[in-house]
């Protein structure tokens, strides 16, 4: 009798935690099809065959519902980015970034619909909780290691063609308040922060439509621009 308690609190557990699943994974087509803004709980109730009282035992309210979609696409991107960057170690500092963005474009052009979640237009009337900070910066943390990385292995050139003041230098380092940074020049930084946002600029010119016409190999543009990141961070080619 002792033991049957726990066993049942396990199916319990597993229980609600499937329900969850299949909540996140009918929102998240709904999000594919129609867009996060026209998500909608008894939506997913009804697709689910469900009543929208049980969903709503599930999440309490459309907006949180949208932060665990955020979250789990945030997670997914992570982990896609640092296992990329963990296979890539034993290459040169330029050859992991252009590797390690590969995997984030690859990510990007397999699941476009969680790439317009997380970067395209925002969701009116919704913030963003803390929740999604960690998950968030994940991507931005993979590719800063590769630039630690090669700092400590003299693999690393500061940029001598950058000029920031001040307050911009102090502005960038606010991550420092949610993670530990490591210890870099304010001009790679700098390097570092311009390139992240044209590598994203680039996949949302991308998957939204911007270079048709104008591109001819998409692929072949981003890893030529991620190339030129690295070299415009200083990172080493061996």
């Amino acid at each position: 009798m002792t033991t049957a308690i726990p066993a049942v609190q396990g199916a319990r557990a597993r229980a609600r935690a499937e329900v969850r699943s299949a909540i996140l994974s009918t929102a998240s087509a709904h999000v594919a099809a129609d867009g996060a803004a026209s998500l909608s709980l008894r939506a997913v109730a009804r697709d689910l065959g469900m009543a929208s009282s049980a969903v709503y035992r599930y999440f309490a309210s459309r907006d949180e519902l949208l932060t665990a979609l955020i979250i789990e696409a945030y997670d997914s991107l992570g982990a896609h980015t640092e296992a990329a960057a963990a296979a890539s170690t034993d290459r040169p500092p330029m050859h992991r970034w252009v590797t390690v963005a590969m995997a984030i474009r690859s990510w990007a052009v397999a699941r476009p619909h969680d790439f317009a979640l997380l970067y395209g237009t925002p969701v009116p009337g919704y913030a963003a909780p803390d929740d999604t900070v960690a998950p968030g910066i994940r991507v931005s943390l993979a590719l800063i290691s590769i630039v630690a990385d090669a700092a400590g292995g003299a693999g690393l050139n500061e940029p001598t063609d950058l000029v920031i003041s001040d307050d911009t230098a102090d502005s960038l380092h606010a991550l420092s308040r949610v993670v530990t940074l490591p210890d870099i020049g304010d001009t790679t930084m700098l390097a570092i922060v311009l390139a992240w946002t044209q590598l994203f600029g680039l996949l949302t010119f991308e998957l939204f439509g911007q270079t048709k016409n104008f591109v001819g190999d998409d692929e072949l543009l981003f890893r030529d621009a991620a190339t030129n990141m690295a070299r415009r961070i200083g990172l080493a080619d061996h």
